[in-house]
């Protein structure tokens, strides 16, 4: 295991504070993160699932969210995720999708599943062909939805993500 410096032990420290303050206010499960860009806190997310009835309300999710708001851009690139738990896979492809560069946790994904937070079924899930998985996925193609595509590839002024 990597030593943090004092600086990133605080933001992680930061991170779980925000999960237990957040689990007791009701708002949702023992969740917390924060993004750090440049040694600036860009913003703080915790679990809101339950108290939002939002499934995606994740801390990471939350704080990706508020983090990009913050900063006017999509892209996180030179950020810190700091994590209370080692991000389930949405919150995962999302800090892909948010381009961080890093991300620090506490808990694993062992430790929640032993709390009843087990990802281990969607990890599977996402490994299997879509045909084979649990939620029935059926494939139809669509002239029109590749015309969109089509369109996509032309637009002069489309932003590239």
């Amino acid at each position: 295991m990597t030593q943090l410096t004092p600086e990133e032990s605080r933001f992680l420290a930061r991170a779980v504070a925000l999960s237990r303050k957040h689990m007791h206010q009701g708002a949702g499960g023992p969740f917390g993160a924060i993004i750090v860009r440049d040694g600036k806190v860009l913003a703080e997310g915790w679990n809101e699932v339950t108290s939002t009835n939002d499934p995606t309300a994740h801390a990471e999710i939350n704080a990706i969210r508020k983090a990009c708001r913050q900063i006017g851009d999509f892209s996180l690139s030179g950020a810190t995720l700091y994590t209370s738990c080692e991000p389930c896979p949405m919150c995962l492809a999302a800090a892909y999708w948010a381009r961080v560069d890093r991300i620090v946790y506490a808990n694993t994904r062992i430790h929640a599943a032993v709390i009843g937070f087990d990802d281990q079924h969607i990890y599977d899930e996402v490994a299997r062909e879509p045909g084979d998985r649990e939620i029935p996925m059926l494939h139809v193609p669509s002239e029109e939805a590749r015309a969109v595509f089509e369109e996509w590839l032309g637009k002069a002024d489309r932003v590239e993500y």
